[in-house]
């Protein structure tokens, strides 16, 4: 086991709150060559991303040799663009070494920070979306459990640092409403909802499908539905972070509920009807609307 750096800090960077790991490695994130073919998940953390990202290497590559579903890590297959931890090739270094195409690519980047090269190309991008109180509790525990993030303290400070966009990457109301933005006047952007793929998992693939021009056999549509079950995914080494040095699973595991409304089990009243005011005066000025229970 390599020894783990210290919890990085917190900073601003051009008004978003990053740490060094996904700045490190700006100039070349911003100068990356995208492809027309290349398929971009982007989210805020803890919205669905993984699970959407296994979705579409399931659905272009189940057909390979098992040993990539069974030996190579989901990070691996779907590198995450601005990462660079020290040890490990960057994301831009890895995505550049790809063989397979189209490249799957996995972002946490506010839409303003995207490198212009996407809007170039005309990359397909997918957006997965996650109602706030879920994402503020998802992140609370990962944050917990990952040595790669900043430390979390206790979970009121945390909710009151999320309304205030003191977390990596930022603001959440700022992230989803910038990306639902773009997405009015850019064809190349799929909006998707966690709470949709929760609730129809088969509906939100035909989306998925027809965005990405696929017609999968019902064989595979069928096996994909199954394989990304949440039950699944979570006992699958290759896709449930297991094999990622930075996660203490003592803490909290990766994948730890994929619920809806698992917020109430955290949320005081108090702090719900804080989170209430505060969210309707962020996000008064946009039709973008999330369902927070099933």
């Amino acid at each position: 086991m390599m020894e783990l750096p210290p919890r990085p800090t917190l900073f601003d960077f051009h008004g978003v709150s990053m740490t060094s790991y996904f700045t490190d490695n700006w100039d070349n994130i911003q100068n990356f060559k995208a492809r027309p073919d290349d398929i971009v998940i982007a989210s805020y953390p803890k919205a669905g991303n993984t699970w959407v990202s296994y979705i579409l290497d399931l659905l272009y590559f189940s057909h390979m040799s098992s040993d990539r579903q069974d030996s190579v890590p989901l990070f691996e297959r779907v590198p995450f663009l601005e990462i660079l931890f020290p040890g490990f090739p960057s994301g831009v270094d890895e995505l550049t070494q790809l063989t397979t195409f189209p490249r799957i690519i996995k972002t946490h980047l506010p839409v303003h920070f995207m490198p212009k090269t996407f809007w170039e190309q005309n990359s397909k991008i997918i957006y997965v979306a996650r109602n706030a109180k879920d994402t503020a509790v998802s992140y609370f525990h990962f944050d917990r459990m990952n040595m790669a993030q900043p430390e979390p303290g206790d979970w009121s400070s945390y909710l009151q640092r999320f309304m205030e966009g003191k977390l990596v990457f930022g603001s959440w109301y700022e992230h989803v409403r910038g990306w639902w933005e773009k997405k009015q006047t850019s064809s190349n952007i799929l909006y998707l909802f966690y709470e949709d793929l929760i609730e129809d998992t088969e509906q939100e693939l035909g989306r998925l499908c027809s965005f990405l021009g696929l017609s999968p056999t019902t064989a595979l549509k069928k096996e994909v539905t199954k394989k990304v079950l949440f039950d699944n995914m979570k006992n699958n080494k290759m896709a449930n972070g297991s094999t990622d040095e930075a996660f203490d699973f003592k803490i909290s595991p990766f994948m730890r509920k994929g619920k809806v409304g698992d917020w109430k089990n955290h949320f005081t009243v108090q702090q719900d009807e804080q989170f209430n005011e505060d969210y309707a005066k962020k996000m008064k000025n946009t039709d973008l609307q999330f369902r927070t229970v099933l």
